[in-house]
């Protein structure tokens, strides 16, 4: 429907009214055409290997340092109550803010890219993990105490599991951010990828091109959801009896 709608804008504005030329919206039928042009000639293919690569890179080290720094504010109340702020106020900076930082210091190479990456993700990893902790109900740690486990026993059978939920939605902000990131340091820096298309598209005024990659994007962004993040939520879900 939504396709249908899309194309009846098109036809309406672009064919039969003509107030507006065919570079401010593309038809669906051009984008597709396009689509399929690119991934003949393999250049969809190599974009989409070269930019996942990059963001499975970032988003895992985003990952080890987010859960790192989200244990330090749990465990040492003087991060939290002298950090907690700034990292709150750093997660809200939009990832091409870094990108300036990121080429002084790194140059046009692939650390730049994987760095904005890192940066727009680790924040909101943190904060999830230092939330999802401080949420767990307090009868599960009295419980597990009372029981005899302490130390790291305490943390990998009782904590972590009480906390998934909220660990997985800030997993989920975070691959968001990872894309931001990703899309942002490949216009400016890379010369492969998605956000590298993206870039040709705007420069040559090829609206097709801009929309077929938003596209793609989009269809990625949904397959990972469901097949990832989706497949883990639903065991967390069955795990706690809510399905």
């Amino acid at each position: 429907m939504l396709i249908a709608i899309w194309e009846l804008v098109y036809k309406t504005n672009v064919e039969t009214i003509k107030i507006w030329n065919a570079n401010v919206i593309p038809s669906p039928i051009s984008v597709f055409l396009l689509i399929v042009r690119l991934f003949k000639t393999k250049t969809l293919i190599y974009a989409i290997l070269s930019s996942m690569r990059r963001l499975v890179i970032g988003y895992l080290i985003s990952i080890v340092i987010g859960f790192f720094i989200g244990f330090l504010m749990i465990r040492f109340k003087y991060i939290e109550e002298n950090f907690g702020s700034l990292i709150l106020g750093l997660q809200t900076l939009p990832n091409l803010a870094w990108v300036p930082f990121a080429i002084l210091w790194f140059g046009y190479s692939e650390s730049t890219i994987i760095f904005v990456i890192v940066i727009g993700s680790i924040f909101s990893i943190s904060l999830a993990v230092d939330l999802g902790i401080k949420n767990i109900n307090p009868i599960y740690l009295k419980a597990a105490k009372t029981m005899g486990a302490k130390g790291y026993k305490l943390h990998l059978n009782v904590i972590v599991p009480a906390a998934l939920p909220n660990l997985l939605s800030g997993l989920k902000e975070g691959w968001s951010f990872a894309w931001r990131g990703l899309i942002s340091g490949e216009m400016l820096v890379s010369a492969t990828g998605l956000g590298q298309i993206l870039s040709k598209g705007k420069d040559a005024s090829n609206m097709s091109l801009v929309v077929a990659v938003m596209v793609i994007i989009l269809s990625l962004g949904l397959i990972i959801d469901k097949f990832v993040f989706g497949h883990i939520e639903k065991s967390i879900r069955y795990r706690w009896g809510l399905m």
